[in-house]
């Protein structure tokens, strides 16, 4: 597998990007190609003392900062980082794509560079975060504020797709993020949304309440990209504080402090839980490449992991599992769509 990996994004740029390359390498047995500037780059390489030839630099003379207004950029920085290592995927040189960079400049180019996968009409970011029943999925995490019930039943079947593909569950429980778990509750947008997902083949398990997502009670969460944001935002606030509160609890005198040593074997794998690290990265799912937004203050295990994540992607053909699935629903609304006007004849 060939990742293309955008050098220059994220608040490290190439320190950071190049060693998880090498550590990607190293342990997933890939060949990654990094786009930026060579001299920063080659300088990167040489302090880590690589010497394979799994890695290639592919020079670029521009950046696109988090300040940049991302279709602006996407249009001027033809030859950026993330510019050129988008039209890598596009034109098949590459099978992913990973960037810690601009979040806006790298959807944008998701939909304008790569494009969309045929019958899907609005991308979304997936982040799957651990439960105590396992992995759940959050999508759309902060794509599309404004959506309608079509995008959330796409949402929802490209989620799902991605829990089979990814997580190997069968009939994943896809529910709808609401105020209530009464079918009338909501506004407009999730009560069109409720008949629509309860209408389709999906396994489709009615509404779900904020305070039941972390306990895990749906395998995939749908919303807008609003809502999405929102709930992830304070899953991590919350997780931050809880953290930061037992730490404080702990230390607070040494009957606690001797407590806390006794439990640092289980706090250690609570904790890596929730470590972002961990799992490297969110795939934007919809687009036509396997594309995967990493954290702007990732460090080098962040990226490792997200190379990791592309990689499991890759060999379980999730992009073609997605495409196949909406070509599949395409030709069956087609082809109702021609009975009905037959009968109407």
């Amino acid at each position: 597998m060939k990742v293309v990996l955008d050098a220059m994004g994220g608040d490290y740029g190439p320190s950071v990007n190049v060693a998880g390359a090498v550590e990607a390498v190293n342990e997933w047995n890939v060949d990654v190609i990094l786009t930026g500037d060579e001299e920063l780059i080659q300088k990167e390489i040489d302090k880590l003392q690589y010497k394979g030839d799994r890695i290639k630099i592919v020079h670029c003379t521009e950046i696109i900062e988090n300040s940049d207004k991302p279709s602006t950029a996407l249009r001027k920085k033809k030859d950026s980082s993330l510019v050129v290592a988008m039209q890598m995927v596009k034109d098949g040189e590459a099978d992913a794509i990973i960037s810690a960079g601009n979040t806006g400049a790298l959807l944008a180019g998701g939909l304008f560079v790569i494009g969309r996968i045929k019958g899907i009409s609005r991308p979304a970011l997936a982040v799957p975060f651990p439960t105590p029943k396992g992995m759940s999925l959050l999508i759309d995490a902060g794509a599309n504020a404004d959506c309608k019930p079509q995008h959330l039943y796409e949402f929802a079947l490209m989620g799902s797709l991605y829990m089979e593909a990814i997580q190997n569950q069968q009939y994943p429980k896809v529910c709808l993020a609401n105020v209530g778990m009464e079918e009338g509750k909501g506004n407009e947008l999730v009560k069109e949304s409720y008949q629509l997902l309860e209408s389709s083949d999906l396994p489709f398990h009615g509404n779900i309440e904020a305070r039941d997502i972390p306990a895990g009670e749906a395998d995939v969460i749908v919303c807008d990209g609003f809502t999405g944001n929102i709930i992830l935002k304070l899953f991590e606030g919350v997780a931050h504080t809880f953290s930061d509160t037992l730490k404080q609890a702990i230390m607070s005198n040494w009957k606690s402090k001797l407590g806390g040593l006794m439990m640092k074997p289980a706090l250690k794998s609570f904790k890596k839980q929730f470590d972002y690290t961990e799992y490297g990265g969110v795939p934007f799912l919809g687009v036509n490449g396997l594309l995967i937004k990493a954290h702007g203050s990732s460090n080098s295990k962040a990226i490792k992991n997200a190379i990791k994540q592309a990689k499991t992607s890759y060999e379980a053909d999730l992009l073609q599992k997605i495409t196949e699935r909406i070509a599949e629903i395409s030709q069956q609304k087609d082809s109702k769509n021609k009975d009905v006007s037959g009968d109407e004849q």
